[in-house]
């Protein structure tokens, strides 16, 4: 099955070199890394003092934060600037479900997905660990959720429901939700949503204005920023409580001396992906073009490979392929030796490859997810990367199943 190749054998030669894994982490941009060491040197104020050094860190934290503002299509007052996507993540759920519950209505109901990322699926089950109740939706084709199915249930629970939360764009499999449909349907019946935006910020083109998203989660080093920095929009009107406090940071709503030097290399993060952007139907049709060229390639020569999630709408950054019957680490190895860099769609405990919760509540078979590789493209990624990637993707996967025991049982 997969020992050949259409077209023979390809030379394994080691090569520069080729990052695929870039819903990961990408590459801090030069100009980033130039803003974040020039903040480190010279502008090392905190921004909470009066004196001159504390002014221009808190003009340059302020500058950032209308910077982001501009990607995302909102006020700079609804931008938090938090440690990352997690941190945003697990704020978003537990200052809802916290501001609910305590106040007139009680509600304790948590809605979200098996698609999550942890920072929202381990969330939820740890508040539920707490008294609250979560309902996990079902997924259709694709992984994707019918609107009809979160309208069912808001028709029958609305005035229960804290919080829906939503991926909008899936980290294993680049499948895209609905988002502006639930969103507004939450919005109709007076439930508060949230989604972790963390894999489409910077990515897609988005309009916070033009949609009902009352709270929005977004890390700046998926979009060529620094790690350690991100965001939680909070739509005005909108009440959160601090997850962090011991300070009135961030309008009381983050407390902690800001990370100066990581807000800066998050704007400057967030104005080059506003410009890459400013060409969006352009710039992502050819990011599109070269992931589908990708997939092509490998499946031309291993006719038994499953691109999971093909049929759904997904982001161009993803490309989440399957290998049946073979271990994602055994290939990630041999990637790795010959110069590429990928990811599995599964988590590897105590020397074994545990397949993906999120590729089996899409109903990937486990046979299936146990060889499922995640390659993940970034604006950085070239024609050249793409190509000698994938051949010599067919080439290792070749070798690990001739040198790999089947994992069917």
């Amino acid at each position: 099955m997969w020992g050949k190749t259409r077209g023979g054998s390809i030379p394994l030669a080691r090569i520069q070199l080729i990052y695929l894994d870039n819903n990961a982490t990408t590459q801090p941009a030069e100009a980033v890394v130039d803003a974040v060491g020039r903040v480190l040197r010279e502008n090392w104020g905190n921004p909470s003092s009066v004196h001159d050094q504390g002014r221009r860190a808190r003009h340059a934290v302020e500058e950032s934060r209308e910077t982001v503002a501009a990607l995302i299509g909102c006020s700079p007052r609804e931008v938090i600037f938090t440690s990352g996507g997690t941190e945003s993540c697990n704020a978003a759920l537990e200052s809802s479900l916290d501001i609910a519950a305590h106040g007139t209505s009680g509600r304790r109901v948590i809605v979200t997905t098996r698609f999550e990322h942890s920072a929202v699926r381990e969330k939820a089950q740890a508040l539920a660990l707490g008294g609250a109740e979560v309902v996990w939706l079902e997924g259709g084709s694709g992984g994707i959720i019918d609107p009809a199915t979160l309208n069912r249930l808001l028709q029958q629970r609305a005035k229960e429901i804290a919080v829906v939360s939503i991926m909008w764009a899936n980290n294993e499999t680049g499948v895209i939700q609905p988002i502006r449909e639930l969103a507004s349907m939450c919005r109709r019946n007076g439930v508060r949503f949230h989604t972790d935006a963390t894999q489409w910020v910077g990515r897609m083109p988005t309009d916070l204005s033009s949609i009902d998203i009352d709270l929005l989660s977004l890390s700046a080093h998926k979009f060529h920023g620094p790690k350690g920095i991100g965001v939680l929009f909070v739509r005005r009107g909108s009440i959160v409580r601090p997850l962090i406090v011991g300070g009135p940071q961030e309008r009381d709503r983050r407390g902690g001396t800001e990370n100066v030097a990581g807000i800066v290399g998050c704007g400057v993060a967030a104005q080059l992906a506003h410009e890459w952007l400013s060409g969006a139907a352009r710039e992502t049709e050819r990011a599109a073009t070269l992931r589908t060229h990708f997939e092509s390639t490998v499946c031309a020569a291993l006719p038994d490979a499953v691109v999971i999630g093909r049929t759904a709408p997904r982001i161009w950054t993803t490309s989440n392929i399957a290998f049946r019957s073979l271990q994602a680490e055994a290939i990630l190895v041999a990637l790795n030796a010959a110069g590429v860099a990928a990811s599995a769609g599964a988590a590897c405990s105590s020397g074994s490859l545990d397949p993906s919760p999120v590729l089996l509540a899409m109903g990937v078979t486990a046979d299936l997810a146990h060889g499922a590789v995640r390659f993940s493209f970034a604006r950085t990624t070239t024609e050249d990367h793409v190509t000698q990637g994938a051949r010599i993707v067919v080439e290792c996967v070749g070798r690990c199943a001739a040198s790999m025991p089947s994992t069917r049982g």
